[in-house]
């Protein structure tokens, strides 16, 4: 599992990143997970919301890119 995040946009208490990420399930399948995240938090710090939009791709092994 490679996990890769680039922020897109970001405003007060708010962050939007796009994200990508590559797994292998117990069969031995490569999955490639891409898409968007927005964040929001409390005046601690704290999340308080997080909403995402997620897409799974099937992918050979020599498709790899992370």
């Amino acid at each position: 599992y490679k996990l890769k995040k680039e922020l897109w946009a970001f405003h007060n208490n708010k962050i939007a990143v796009r994200f990508e990420y590559e797994y292998r399930n117990t069969k031995g399948e490569w999955f490639r997970a891409y898409g968007n995240e927005n964040w929001e938090f409390d005046e601690n710090g704290l999340m308080l919301k997080r909403f995402a939009s997620i897409n799974d791709l099937p992918i050979h092994e020599n498709e790899r890119k992370l």
